[in-house]
């Protein structure tokens, strides 16, 4: 195989690979040391956030309307009982993301109802006879996550989700088993070559669906194959120069799939609608097994995959929550706090469930820290004030507005680039077919 034939393979391996290296180091992340507003927490296990997510919750696109519960999955010791509390018709979704970013399932208010319930959640490939039939998730690999997401409109609300939390539980089916964990990498392995050890390791471990299993194949030159001692521990100096201009050249094509196409109209938000599609092999419980929502084109996908690990790890399908962004104002140009702007809703967004817009600094897409605390703006804010016509106008700035409509109505943005998000949870169907248009963002 010649060099450039050996980067545009790396480079491919790279896009096909991306989801699992960043969804595992996260998985990796939350056990061994907890993140921000969640604490280490072993596996088979929830660890319960105690407040909103801030600026010190340093995860991709981090909401700010819920409060998290999240438990990392090891199913090599056995199926989990897995029971939720009764949340009396608030919303909450507890989504199921396997090792390959995969969205496998979804239990909550718009999937199962808010009544209290009892599931069993199996590993790949289990024989066993479960008590209730229709109350089993199976998982595609044996390390998965549950990101649980509870509505909290603020810390008055605490209390109440805390209840909630305390009533999310996870036990082994059969006690006793133990938890492989995540295989460890070669740490002899040199850092420019990093990326493809652990993509090598964790897929052996983790396998994905059978036709993905053969695309994989392709990728013997790269080493991504072999079993035993890793084949980048004293790599030949031409050999590793090639992989790490492929990684290179991978990773620039995954940031190029966030941004907006340079001919998308100024000012438009980007609905990312079918980005979390990419799932077409494993559609369990509360998911919808439909040509709608399956991206058919795997190589297409692969690449859809790796953007939304890159600007939204496990973030959910479009019709459990709609996200939608924005780099630029109306006119066309960068948004950034160095101006001040206004979004104007003449009418909300269409949410059966509630809607907010939240801040993001760039190239991170975390929170950032302002004098204010307010990180998103939504339905639930209070002491919101609307127009006469019932219309909305949220201010989006870094220094505080003068006028005291416009303090409430503010959302403060970053001193340089920011990218704000717009979300629809349980969207209606006028802001999934396109009848609802967003507003754009308008320089003042």
């Amino acid at each position: 195989m010649t060099e450039p034939e050996l980067e545009a393979l790396a480079a491919d391996a790279y896009v096909y690979g991306y989801p699992m290296v960043a969804g595992l180091t996260m998985v990796e992340r939350f056990v061994q040391g907890g993140t921000g507003v969640l604490p280490a927490t072993p596996y088979n296990h929830f660890g319960h956030a105690t407040r909103l997510a801030g600026p010190d919750d340093e995860f991709v696109s981090v909401n700010n309307d819920t409060v998290y519960s999240v438990a990392q999955l090891d199913l090599s010791e056995g199926p989990q009982i897995l029971r939720l509390p009764d949340t009396a018709g608030a919303y909450h979704v507890l989504q199921f993301v396997d090792a390959w970013t995969d969205n496998f399932a979804y239990l909550g208010r718009r999937a199962t109802g808010t009544g209290a319930q009892t599931w069993l959640v199996v590993p790949p490939d289990w024989h066993g006879t479960p008590t209730d039939p229709d109350r089993v998730i199976v998982s595609p690999t044996t390390v998965a996550t549950i990101v649980g997401r509870f509505a909290c409109t603020g810390p008055d609300d605490l209390p109440r989700v805390r209840a909630l939390q305390d009533g999310l539980t996870l036990e082994p089916l059969e006690p006793g088993g133990l938890s492989a964990g995540l295989p460890a990498p070669d740490p002899e392995v040199p850092e420019r070559l990093a990326f493809f050890e652990r993509l090598r390791v964790w897929m052996a471990a983790f396998p994905p669906a059978e036709t993905d299993r053969t695309y994989e194949q392709r990728f013997a030159p790269l080493g991504l194959l072999d079993t035993g001692t890793s084949p980048y521990r004293a790599a030949a100096p031409d050999w590793t120069l090639a992989l790490a201009k492929g990684l290179a050249a991978g990773r620039e094509r995954v940031e190029d799939a966030t941004r907006p196409p340079e001919d998308h109209p100024a000012g438009e938000w980007r609905a990312a609608l079918h980005l979390f599609d990419y799932n077409v092999d494993f559609l369990g419980p509360g998911t919808l097994d439909d040509p709608e929502w399956r991206i058919p084109d795997r190589r297409a996908a692969y690449l859809s995959r790796a953007a939304a690990a890159r600007a939204g790890l496990w973030g959910n399908h479009a019709y459990e929550a709609l996200y939608a962004m924005t780099y630029d104002d109306a006119d066309g140009r960068p948004l950034t706090g160095a101006h001040h702007y206004t979004l104007r809703f003449d009418r909300p967004p269409p949410a059966d469930a509630f809607w907010s817009v939240t801040m993001y600094g760039v190239p991170e897409y975390y929170l950032v820290d302002n004098p204010a605390d307010r990180y998103s703006i939504g339905d639930r804010t209070p002491g919101l004030v609307y127009g006469p016509d019932g219309s909305l106008t949220l201010h989006l700035r870094h220094d505080r507005p003068a006028d005291p409509a416009e303090a409430a109505n503010w959302l403060p943005t970053p001193e340089g680039g920011f990218r704000p998000t717009i979300r629809i949870y349980q969207p209606q169907p006028a802001a999934l077919d396109g009848t609802y248009r967003l507003p754009p963002i308008r320089r003042r």
